[in-house]
């Protein structure tokens, strides 16, 4: 019997999450480098390549690719041969591994793990505990998958119980739409079929651990019904126009992946599932002669895409000496440079911020003529002033944008993704406007950062009030004064330009 020793499976997995944090799947990186090579829309083409920049300065900085390091999940398939030379559960080695790779104080990852989830959500501090998946199978070895799954992606998951007659693909271009950009696409998707809803979903997350390698599939052509959807969902999907960071493109998947099982003659569960732009997993095995031999990519194997501020055509913006005229005078689609002092914020504080106002307390920040950002840094390190700080998916502050805009003083936001109807409304009405920075670029916004300090709720840590000095940080105005949504009319040019799938459809 093979022995599996303690130390090695939690070194391994403490490994693995550190290597995840700041390397892409090296599929993915030359994926993303291909849709680049070929996206005619300029927005979407700028965006992949913030991304894809930010991917090598990750690589070569060893910090986080995103600001949300995820929640760690674990896929195991233990051979039923294996010994272990242990103390402790699976998942108690699990959660020590990734305890180490969260509170590594080389790279120190974002915390994001809430217990008491319907009651207090008080965070663990430690990102523990991990979601294991177990399967016992014939062997000698323990095969490992480790993923970090961003809570942007996640919550656009889906599941439906459809009647066995129902179009499948039908559902899924009906579904990918209502999904937004919250998933910062271009990304993939994952499809489960069949089972029971619980096992439906577990197909579509294990589906989306593979390797992008569709392009494969297209040359080969498809040898069952699992792969005859596949390459019929990426041409329809991409086919809706929505694009990279739902700018309207030519690629919002850059796979999809099809897993399914046998179900009950009256039922077709099916879940759909995405992995976002900051795609992280890796895939090794434990045979007991050690740890996990990680092989780090070479930066030679990144695309030749290096993107810099665009000092010609994007309009420069003095954030210490804006005013509602100008906010009001941006257009929909405007690139901007912004340079000076922003505050931040997002869900927790939004939420103390309306309690505060509703009680009648003054608030720790004046907000007027301020601009927020909506995000929750990683710490720094070394001579950070603040660690990768992207965008947060901006339509979970939907329901607090009235009141800041009409009880504050606030005359703009920055977030990633669409505004909802209630956002937009509230925009339009107090003549403000929504800008929107690349999610998945989070390293490459915080160069633009050059000081940080906390101002008000200490006490929420990365989701405090922060003060940022900014020097040309990249954004692009999303939702205009007048209520126009990039979001909307770029998704909706590139569909009829693509010209496969009617508006109506």
């Amino acid at each position: 019997m093979t022995p599996i020793r303690q130390d090695d499976f939690i070194q391994s997995v403490a490994d693995a999450f550190q290597f995840i944090s700041y390397y892409h799947p090296l599929d993915y990186i030359k994926a993303l480098g291909e849709a680049h090579a070929r996206e005619e829309s300029p927005a979407a083409r700028d965006a992949i390549a913030q991304i894809l920049t930010n991917s090598r300065m990750s690589a070569e900085g060893h910090r986080p690719i995103c600001q949300d390091t995820g929640i760690a999940l674990v896929f195991l398939k233990v051979g039923m041969n294996v010994r272990w030379e242990t103390s402790f559960s699976l998942q108690e080695m699990v959660d020590e591994g990734v305890r180490r790779a969260y509170l590594d104080p080389h790279n120190p990852l974002r915390a994001s793990v809430l217990a008491d989830p319907a009651g207090k959500r008080t965070n663990t501090k430690d990102n523990t505990p991990a979601v294991v998946h177990y399967e016992i199978v014939p062997g000698d070895h323990v095969e490992v998958i480790c993923a970090a799954k961003g809570g942007g992606s996640e919550a656009k998951s889906k599941f439906a119980m459809l009647n066995p007659s129902d179009d499948l693909v039908e559902w899924v271009l009906k579904t990918v739409p209502t999904m937004g950009a919250g998933w910062c696409p271009p990304g993939i998707l994952g499809l489960g079929i069949g089972g029971t809803p619980e096992k439906a979903m577990l197909l579509a997350k294990e589906a989306i651990m593979a390797p992008v390698d569709i392009h494969e599939l297209k040359a080969r052509g498809a040898r069952n019904r699992a792969e005859e959807l596949r390459l019929e969902l990426y041409e329809k999907v991409n086919a809706l126009g929505i694009g990279a960071q739902g700018l309207g493109g030519l690629t919002t998947v850059l796979d999809v992946k099809v897993l399914d099982y046998p179900c009950h003659a009256a039922n077709l569960p099916v879940a759909l599932i995405p992995n976002c732009a900051a795609t992280r997993h890796i895939h090794f095995h434990l045979d007991g002669s050690g740890p996990a031999h990680l092989e780090p990519p070479k930066l030679a194997d990144w695309p030749a895409v290096t993107w810099t501020p665009d000092t010609e055509t994007a309009t420069a913006v003095d954030l210490d000496t804006l005013t509602r005229e100008r906010v009001a005078a941006w257009k929909p689609g405007q690139k901007l440079l912004l340079n000076g002092k922003m505050l931040t914020g997002r869900d927790a504080a939004h939420k103390r911020i309306a309690d505060m106002l509703a009680r009648g307390e003054k608030l720790p920040v004046d907000f007027t003529n301020r601009v927020i950002y909506y995000v929750g840094p990683v710490d720094p390190v070394g001579d950070e002033v603040v660690g990768p700080a992207g965008p947060t998916t901006a339509t979970r502050m939907d329901k607090f944008t009235r009141m800041m805009l009409e009880q504050t003083g606030l005359i703009s936001m920055i977030g990633k993704s669409e505004r909802g109807p209630v956002a937009i409304e509230a925009i339009k009405d107090n003549r403000s406007a929504y800008l929107m920075a690349v999610g998945g670029a989070a390293y490459l916004v915080a160069k633009a950062i050059k000081s940080a300090k906390v101002v008000g709720f200490p006490d929420l840590g990365m989701e405090a009030i922060y003060e940022f000095e900014v020097k040309d940080m990249p954004v692009t105005v999303a939702v205009d004064s007048s209520g126009t949504s990039v979001h909307e009319t770029g998704p909706r040019e590139w569909r009829l330009r693509i010209g496969k799938i009617p508006l109506a459809a």
